[in-house]
């Protein structure tokens, strides 16, 4: 979600409910900079496009054109959900031979299985069934899955089972499925982001479903600010936001396990799932929001940092200098709430102590 205010925080698009980033924009406003606003539908949830210009000069409808035209070509090569798609070619395919891949589908899946490598699996986009089980994404099952249909999921899931080649996606495994839900909105962040950066526009913010990616200053002529949602909670209703962040230039992403989820007989099964073992995580990991230099790095690494414990993720962020993160925890005991920093982030407003 992203809100925008004049010195005070107002909401201004409502994001769909299936993904994983949770953020909220804010910003000011100056007489001498122009500030346009593009808003349109991609990937079941929203997109938002702010542009600054020293005049009024900007052809609106042939940048949102430009900006559609982007974004549908990603949705046609890495939508799930469009059974014409090229993944949803690729996924039900039931074959191990090559499959002739466009450049765009070749490029995240590039991305995808260097994340995977070096969170030794714990991001993973060939989790289609998997996801599928648990009653996520295109017809998804229903009830609580057994042990055996896990094992048996698992059984052709795993970055392992599919590779790289002159061109090609190659399946080690004929039933192993793709889905992108985990970096695709990232990808298509940055897309945009590439594609008004070369209409000649350097003061730029876009937002996909949550996922961020500006430059530049704001009207006000000041970075960006955005906000990090603060989870949902019986107990806690002193803000929808619990930190800001001033953002001149790079991608921030959110995940957390507070949004999505699915009623399986009467259970209630959060949507961030553990690759490796096949079941929903149990966490005391609240959210975390990921700062890179691109969004497609801020979405996976956002993703993959919320399936592991706050130990493990900090030392994986150590360990890739490419990123940094802020982790939303919550205590055990009295389930208080506190941040906890990779590095010393300029995160501003918070509403729970640092620690």
């Amino acid at each position: 979600m992203i809100v925008s205010a004049n010195h005070h925080i107002r909401v201004i698009i409502i994001k769909a409910q299936l993904m994983l980033g949770f953020l909220f924009l804010f910003s000011g406003c100056t007489k001498n900079r122009i500030e346009t606003t593009i808003i349109g539908n991609t990937m079941g949830t929203t997109y938002l496009v702010k542009l600054i210009l020293e005049n009024d000069s900007l052809d609106y409808k042939n940048i949102q054109q430009g900006i559609d035209s982007v974004l549908n070509t990603v949705n046609r090569h890495m939508s799930t959900w469009d059974p014409k798609s090229e993944i949803s070619m690729f996924n039900f395919s039931n074959s191990i031979l090559p499959f002739v891949a466009s450049e765009s589908l070749i490029d995240i899946m590039r991305s995808s299985l260097d994340i995977s490598k070096k969170t030794d699996g714990l991001f993973d986009v060939t989790v289609y069934e998997l996801m599928r089980l648990w009653g996520f994404g295109p017809n998804p099952k229903s009830g609580i899955p057994t042990m055996d249909e896990v094992k048996s999921v698992l059984q052709s899931s795993g970055y392992e089972n599919i590779k790289i080649e002159n061109g090609t996606l190659i399946k080690k495994n004929k039933n192993l499925k793709l889905d992108l839900n985990a970096i695709a909105k990232g990808y298509g962040v940055d897309k945009v982001f590439d594609y008004v950066k070369k209409q000649g526009y350097n003061d730029i913010f876009i937002e996909i479903g949550g996922e961020v990616r500006c430059s530049g200053k704001n009207k006000r002529n000041q970075k960006w600010t955005i906000g990090i949602e603060n989870p949902i909670s019986k107990n806690d209703i002193k803000s929808n936001i619990c930190g800001i962040l001033d953002l001149e230039a790079g991608a921030v992403a959110t995940s957390g396990n507070y949004r999505n989820f699915t009623n399986l007989a009467g259970d209630i099964i959060g949507h961030t799932l553990n690759p490796k073992t096949g079941f929903p995580i149990i966490t005391d990991v609240l959210s975390v929001t990921v700062l890179a230099k691109s969004c497609i790095l801020a979405d996976s690494w956002a993703t993959a940092l919320m399936v592991m414990n706050f130990g493990n993720g900090y030392q994986y962020v150590k360990n890739n200098p490419e990123i940094e993160a802020i982790w939303l925890l919550k205590e055990k005991e009295n389930q208080n709430r506190y941040f906890s920093l990779s590095s010393n982030i300029p995160i501003r407003d918070t509403i729970y102590p640092i620690r």
